[in-house]
């Protein structure tokens, strides 16, 4: 994926350079959105997450990916494990979490992947690691790092759209 069509997201518009900002800049983006939902427990529809549900997916997916990126730092060419995000949301009980505790969470986790992307030069960026969804793929952490921000608009959109 290098475009998503249901927002508009271009990866190749996130320059290696931006990577980590745009990951640091979630927390506040995402307070000021729950701000913004009146229930943020209350799912709008069937199969839609509430708002509280995307920004705890986006707190694990932050994490998710530090680990895949440390993995793919010290092993080559890695297997990505999937996160079973359906799962995750189900047996971490998502909706049922503290907000404020999530937020802070959440900006913890931007922190240290930011961090971490912030750290990487060209030849690290460049290291591959096989990717799960929607299908097996070869991606390299450059990649990873402009997924990790995709997911974060996404959901940004999805909550604003609640």
């Amino acid at each position: 994926m290098d475009l998503c069509e249901e927002c508009g997201f271009a990866y190749d518009g996130v320059a290696a350079a931006e990577v980590a900002g745009r990951l640091g800049e979630f927390a506040g983006r995402y307070a000021d959105a729950l701000d913004g939902v009146a229930d943020v427990r209350r799912r709008p529809a069937p199969g839609v997450w509430s708002a509280l549900e995307y920004t705890c997916h986006v707190r694990d997916v932050l994490r998710v990916q530090r680990e895949r990126l440390d993995l793919a730092l010290h092993a080559d060419a890695p297997e990505f494990a999937p996160m079973g995000r359906d799962e995750l949301a189900v047996t971490a009980a998502y909706n049922r979490q503290d907000p404020a505790a999530v937020l802070a969470a959440l900006g913890a986790a931007a922190d240290v992947l930011g961090t971490a992307f912030a750290a990487l030069g060209p030849a690290e960026l460049d290291r591959i690691g096989l990717y799960p969804w929607p299908e097996p793929v070869p991606r390299t952490l450059l990649w990873l790092g402009r997924h990790t921000v995709h997911e974060g608009e996404h959901h940004l959109m999805d909550i604003k759209r609640q």
